[in-house]
């Protein structure tokens, strides 16, 4: 077959400019790269000759080789791991579909740091195009296992790449660097050396340079060493490795589980939020090892969903070392497996929760995520109440149930909060004048999780959780203001009671009922949800989601100390207070980020009104 050119898709070509030109500020990363791509490629073909030896043939001793050739001028890198076809070269060397977009070539363009922007691509896995940050060339010559054919990727990284049938006697991969003109300290030893020791030692497999007779790594499970003799840079190195990543994990957690169940565990949490935290599929990226044999990354009982930001390595020594995958899925070790790992996870972040700025920060990352779990896990529900942390309308800072419990009011019974879209949107609610006059904190919610845990817990401490769009709140019982600021500029109750059946008259339908209400103090008035009835935000979420189709009809409350009420309650004239009422309900709508069911009637009535008092 002749050479075949294809053009990168644009989103690559943007990419490679970038890492080239902008992203790295050490070249010396681009060896770490392909060494943990090779490291990989053989993990996945240990696998796979579990159940199909003949993969490996008579070459079982997996190694990566690392060779340089001054005359040449260039660096190869060779693995004997599992090889790519043709079509896997052109899949994951030419595209980035799977793993990226123009929206996250944007994002990367539009940093104004590097490290920012370096945390950014390594979450996409895209590692292999640092190598032309040195190479003027770039070639890949791979075999797949168990095939006889071979193949040759080629590319400069200027927008195109060519693909070519090639000889190869043994399976694996080599790529091969042709190196750019004032990068000849690649060709030396002693800084390959230093930098494979440097950046992988922890790999597994032994890395070998110029055919050296030992390993210039330890090449042994760095999961399955002692933590003593571990530094922290060893720690950032492997999770460099085993998560794709550029940024540094906030938190590392390395155990050796012992008893019934025995496995290690050496598990990270970035720094940085991956770009997949929320794909539909919701999952985790911790690989399991069996006898230090990796199995799979896709073991979906491994870790719960709510802990999907973990990065890391389980190995356990009880699971079967021929285990397959379907076999996974209902393997009663692999269910304690995730039971210890969860109750350790947490009981972690627990701690790393009283380092306040540290784990705010964590917080702003992975807070939405693990509010899923209050819903999913029953049985870890407690704990992770603990760990939950909000913007509330006392505080500047984030707080806890556990603060927001201090300081609640002496005859508060529950703990309010209120869901929007966003903080702005929450700060100008009606919904919490009442609150903020008597100064009762409410806890400002405005993720899509936010609208199911509240009633998923249920209570924390014996404190119920209440949405302040409830009807009836009794505020006065638990701070009541002062008596000259409740019966001042207030309509007389005769007045407001005629008022009210005149608006239940107009609106008819429209609400389910009309009534005064303490927790207004600027606003003319609120919807409010009736008990039993679905919380406004959580109702208009299922609706765009298409769940629902009819909206619940609300409870309208009204300010009685408010001027436009007082005006309304000695008003004769019916026809506007029908269209008066009307836009007040309109108005409440929007306020609580609803829509107008009828824009152009909206418009209408209010151009009247406000033609009567010009």
């Amino acid at each position: 077959m002749s050479e075949e050119r294809m053009v990168f898709k644009a989103e690559v070509s943007r990419l490679l400019n970038i890492v080239v030109h902008a992203l790295y500020s050490q070249k010396e990363i681009f060896l770490r790269e392909l060494i943990s791509n090779a490291s990989d490629a053989c993990d996945k073909l240990r696998y796979e000759a579990l159940t199909t030896p003949e993969l490996t043939g008579d070459d079982s001793d997996f190694r990566i080789d690392v060779a340089s050739d001054p005359k040449g001028r260039t660096i190869t890198v060779t693995d004997n791991g599992i090889g790519m076809s043709r079509d896997e070269l052109i899949e994951n060397l030419g595209t980035i579909a799977q793993s990226g977009t123009a929206a996250f070539i944007e994002s990367l363009e539009a940093q104004d740091g590097r490290k920012d922007a370096l945390a950014q691509i390594g979450q996409f896995g895209v590692g292999f195009y640092s190598a032309f940050m040195v190479a003027q060339m770039v070639e890949v010559v791979s075999r797949k296992a168990g095939s006889e054919e071979a193949f040759c990727w080629r590319s400069d990284g200027r927008g195109a790449f060519s693909i070519e049938e090639a000889s190869s006697g043994k399976r694996g991969t080599s790529v091969t660097l042709y190196l750019k003109q004032g990068e000849d300290t690649y060709l030396s030893d002693d800084p390959l050396r230093s930098i494979i020791k440097h950046y992988s030692d922890h790999i597994a497999m032994p890395v070998y340079l110029n055919e050296g007779d030992a390993p210039v790594n330890q090449a042994s499970a760095l999961w399955l060493r002692p933590k003593n003799e571990i530094t922290q840079e060893q720690y950032n190195e492997f999770y460099h490795h085993v998560g794709h990543a550029f940024d540094e994990p906030s938190l590392t957690l390395h155990w050796r589980a012992e008893g019934k169940i025995e496995y290690h565990a050496l598990l990270f949490v970035p720094k940085s939020k991956p770009y997949d935290l929320f794909n539909p599929k919701r999952r985790h990226s911790v690989k399991l090892y069996v006898k230090r044999v990796f199995i799979t990354d896709e073991a979906e009982g491994l870790a719960p969903p709510y802990l999907r930001f973990l990065r890391g390595v389980i190995d356990s020594e009880d699971l079967p070392l021929n285990v397959s995958r379907e076999m996974l899925q209902n393997n009663p070790v692999l269910a304690k497996i995730r039971q210890g790992v969860t109750r350790h996870v947490l009981g972690d972040l627990l701690k790393y929760s009283k380092k306040t700025d540290e784990y705010d920060a964590f917080w702003g990352n992975f807070g939405a995520v693990l509010k899923e779990g209050i819903y999913e896990d029953s049985e870890h529900r407690e704990t992770l109440l603990k760990l939950l942390r909000f913007s509330t309308t006392e505080s500047d800072k984030l707080t806890s149930l556990a603060d927001y419990a201090a300081r609640m009011k002496k005859d508060q019974k529950a703990i309010y909060y209120l869901n929007g879209d966003s903080p702005e949107t929450l700060a100008a609610s009606p919904h919490l004048e009442g609150f903020k006059a008597r100064g009762i904190e409410v806890l400002l919610l405005t993720e899509p999780v936010d609208d199911f845990w509240p009633a998923a817990a249920g209570s924390y401490e014996d404190k119920p959780f209440q949405s302040v769009t409830r009807a009836g709140q009794d505020l006065d019982l638990i701070a009541p203001l002062e008596e000259k600021d409740k019966e001042k500029d207030r309509a007389p109750d005769d007045e407001i009671d005629a008022l009210i059946a005149s608006m239940k008259l107009a609106l008819g339908g429209q609400v389910k009922d009309v009534r005064v209400t303490v927790r207004l103090t600027e606003s003319p008035v609120c919807l409010a949800t009736d008990e039993g009835d679905l919380d406004i935000h959580l109702e208009r979420f299922l609706k765009q989601h298409g769940q629902i189709k009819k909206a619940s009809v609300r409870i309208l409350e009204i300010n009685p100390h408010h001027p436009l009420i007082r005006r309304m309650a000695v008003m004769k004239n019916e026809d506007d207070l029908k269209d008066i009422s009307a836009i007040l309900l309109d108005q409440a709508r929007l306020l609580d980020g609803g829509t107008l069911e009828n824009p152009a009637q909206f418009t209408s009535r209010l151009s009247a009104i406000l033609a009567k008092v010009v």
